[in-house]
């Protein structure tokens, strides 16, 4: 019945995390208007992204250091007062402070949620009760942008931040009684200082030049920041070699599981959750649709991700085999991306929808099952260090890969426009209400962009399957984990 409890508080305070991710954007529109700030609109989402991802390594790591226990409740009280604080902002620059501090610990809730699940179960139980957890994220892109438009147009934007606090307060208390206090690993004798503020400050610069990039801004900041970036990654590499204990153990890559889960993991970010963003926009030029009918591809896709992650992970755990959901995963996945390369512009929209649904369906077979294989292959330790890893390069991959695409689209329509029609100004309505060949002309440019991009996410996938494949074989065990909790504080079904 614990075990039960705690998977309920889990998973609701992973939802709030996730939801906040995405039922901001609704309301976008209406906060900028209203705090009078328009050009730092997107950075009510880049803060929140930011500092949920540049956070992972160092909270991971603390997570193995002070018990998995303190950094979940800390982070979810600093979740509950900075979505209050993100409600009463009268500026702009207040509300991205906030939202700065709200995906600090939406990081922490994310993070712990999957590594007190390690903790707690057995390596056969884990995928079962991990998918549940990991349901969070496909639940809150399906019900996210809608919730917040709802809630903006009837209650006002700042309830979309204050819906938090009775939800959230509401699993504080269950969190308290149904969290065991697991033994943290030993305290370390030199943190690794250096190598946390280096990792950070690298990344940083990464998120901030592809972000710049994708608004196509700031050239030199673009350049610098890039640059910025990479000798720090160069420098934090030669640090983690050296350091005593490092935030990021990259000893561990050398364990075939964990290398080849990690790339799984980036193929997830890289191969699907960077198209997401842009599959409405193809809908609406290349098939003629409006924005409503428009999110009904990504709705397809995201739907496919949750009834196969759910699938997958009791299928798992009710047999102990694993490595054949990545494989037949990545195998739809490149299959359903290279047939979406394929398509002529002006089929049916149902036909997309499938096809994307096929790729939803094989990203979800191995969405969360990966983290559990990989959490299984160290010791209990360093379960929130390798839970960090993996969560930090599906961040890292959709980042950059989201910003990379939106590059090549942008330079693509605007190269291919006819003379008359300006890529800055194009919207989905100039087009619609334009002759039907000007339409046809829009729909055939943007089929044409996107063939090369569905494409380069379907090689994405071809390098997934040979990772899969590199998973060892054998089953998940049924032994509890190493330096599990005592049995004064396990918890039973």
């Amino acid at each position: 019945m614990r075990l039960r409890l705690l998977v309920i508080s889990l998973l609701t305070v992973s939802f709030l995390g996730a939801l906040d991710h995405t039922v901001v954007s609704t309301s976008l529109a209406t906060i900028a208007g209203e705090l009078g700030a328009l050009k730092l609109m997107s950075w009510v989402v880049v803060g929140y992204t930011l500092a949920s991802t540049v956070l992972l390594p160092v909270l991971g790591k603390l997570g193995d250091v002070l018990g998995a226990r303190r950094i979940f409740l800390g982070s979810l009280v600093m979740f509950l007062a900075a979505s209050l604080a993100c409600g009463f902002a009268t500026d702009m620059a207040w509300l991205i402070a906030a939202r700065v501090l709200q995906g600090m610990s939406s990081a922490g809730l994310q993070l712990m949620s999957q590594t007190i699940i390690a903790r707690v179960t057995t390596q056969r139980e884990r995928p079962h009760y991990m998918a549940i957890i990991g349901a969070a994220f496909p639940i809150a892109i399906l019900v996210g942008p809608v919730l917040g438009g709802a809630i903006t147009d009837y209650w006002g934007w700042q309830w979309v931040f204050w819906i938090n606090i009775p939800v959230g307060a509401a699993a504080l208390a269950l969190a308290l009684i149904a969290v065991p206090h697991l033994e943290p690993g030993p305290a370390p004798r030199h943190f690794d200082v250096a190598g946390a503020a280096v990792f950070t400050a690298s990344l940083v610069a990464l998120v901030l030049a592809v972000t710049w990039a994708a608004e196509r801004s700031a050239g030199p900041a673009t350049a610098a920041a890039l640059a910025v970036s990479m000798l720090g990654f160069v420098a934090f590499f030669f640090i983690e070699r050296r350091a005593p204990e490092p935030i990021v153990p990259l000893h561990v890559f050398a364990n075939r599981t964990i290398a080849a889960g990690t790339a799984l993991s980036a193929i997830i970010g890289v191969g699907l959750f960077s198209i997401t963003a842009y599959l409405p926009t193809y809908v609406q030029m290349a098939y003629r649709t409006t924005a409503t009918v428009s999110g009904l591809v990504p709705i397809a896709t995201v739907f496919g991700m949750l009834i196969s992650n759910l699938l997958t992970g009791w299928l798992a755990s009710r047999t102990g085999r694993y490595r054949i959901f990545p494989i037949l995963g990545t195998s739809l996945g490149a299959a359903g991306l290279f047939a979406m390369a394929l398509l002529p512009a002006g089929l049916p929209l149902w036909v997309p929808m499938v096809v994307m649904g096929v790729v939803g369906i094989g990203t979800g077979a191995f969405m969360s099952l990966i983290v559990a294989v990989v959490q299984g292959a160290v010791p209990a330790r360093q379960t929130g260090t390798i839970t960090a890893t993996v969560n930090l390069v599906r961040q890292v991959g959709s980042t950059v890969a989201t910003a990379i695409i939106g590059g090549v689209i942008g330079f693509g329509v605007a190269a291919l426009l006819p003379a008359g029609l300006d890529a800055s100004t194009l919207t989905p309505q100039l087009v619609h209400g334009a002759a039907p060949d000007v339409q046809a002309n829009v729909a055939q440019i943007y089929s044409s962009v996107f063939t090369p991009v569905f494409i380069a996410l379907a090689a994405a996938y071809v390098v997934g399957i040979a990772a899969a494949v590199l998973l060892p074989q054998g089953r998940l065990s049924d032994e509890p984990v190493p330096a599990a909790p005592s049995p004064s504080e396990s918890l039973s079904a």
